[in-house]
């Protein structure tokens, strides 16, 4: 089959599995495994329906990078259960949750998944980068908006986007964006930058949201080119929308750096990762199924398995 490259959004969607699959799906000693679960049936699902050939878990090393709080303190700060000195904050997750993620990525291991992340980054940054440097086609699996940023037809770059459910995936092109919201994926990093998204402690512009964001954009190419136009008095700008961009000056100028996925990080190659799949045999697959039933994966480790069995060994 022709190579096509599968990025997860990891957190995205265990976090989803977590709460689409009943949280009465326990282990016999209470332990929950309805994330683990979920998630085994979603990439036994997209691997097979999209064709991908490699695949990638990107793992958010750190969720919530100083350097992007730094710039916009505000940043995610709603999702913070507490502060680490010296380390990055503990995001608010259900404790039933936090006990599945260390067994999500012992799992993943075990199928000879890749999962890679970097150091003071998110799995958006990972994802920027191997989506830019694949030499192959990218589906971007993720209910994050913000990574419609990546979406590129001339470089075969499409998202899935899981927003309204794995019974109603959505495969996001250029089309799908601009349709959306008026602009194209290479602009909506800006849009962002400009309506704001308060998922994401963004402030955006007062005053300006969706339709006029949009509108700037259409009418100026860029966030540069719509604030070089707000400083001409030719620039054509009326004097209120002036006014509300020179208000916003010093979050215009840094927000993007926040916004805009990182695209160059240094990674592991797809080869190094072990991004291609494979069957798994040996001991790996032993202890798949031991855990399949000492810990009730049962039938979302066998799918699983078998998803994986038709790349050979």
């Amino acid at each position: 089959m022709p190579e096509r490259l599968m990025l997860l959004d990891t957190a995205s969607l265990y976090f989803r599995a977590f709460h689409g699959v009943p949280a009465n799906i326990r282990r016999e000693d209470g332990t929950p495994v309805n994330a683990v679960r979920g998630l085994l049936d979603m990439i036994a699902r997209l691997t097979t329906d999209f064709g991908a050939t490699h695949l990638v878990a990107c793992w958010d090393d750190d969720w919530r990078p100083k350097w992007r709080v730094d710039i916009i303190p505000s940043y995610k700060a709603h999702r913070v259960e507490r502060r680490v000195a010296g380390g990055p904050d503990i995001e608010t997750v259900p404790a039933d949750l936090v006990s599945q993620v260390p067994l999500i990525r012992h799992v993943l291991t075990l199928a000879g998944i890749a999962v890679v992340g970097a150091a003071e980054h998110e799995a958006d940054d990972v994802i920027g980068t191997y989506a830019t440097g694949a030499d192959m086609a990218v589906d971007v699996v993720t209910g994050d908006r913000d990574l419609f940023q990546v979406v590129d037809d001339e470089h075969e770059v499409r998202v899935i986007y899981t927003a309204r459910g794995m019974k109603n995936l959505e495969v996001v092109t250029d089309a799908v964006v601009v349709g959306k919201y008026r602009v194209l994926p290479e602009q909506y990093a800006d849009y962002a930058v400009l309506r704001g998204d308060s998922s994401d402690g963004l402030p955006g512009v007062a005053g300006i949201g969706e339709k006029s964001a949009a509108t700037l954009l259409v009418r100026f190419g860029t966030l540069d080119g719509l604030l070089e136009a707000a400083e001409d008095p030719e620039g054509g700008l009326p004097a209120p929308m002036q006014a509300k961009l020179s208000a916003a000056a010093d979050y215009l100028e840094v927000a993007p750096v926040v916004v805009n996925v990182v695209r160059d990080l240094t990674l592991p190659s797809l080869e190094a990762a072990g991004a291609r799949l494979r069957a798994v045999d040996g001991e790996p697959r032993l202890e798949l199924e031991q855990l399949a039933s000492g810990w009730n994966l049962g039938g979302s480790v066998k799918r699983l398995l078998a998803a994986l069995d038709r790349y050979g060994r």
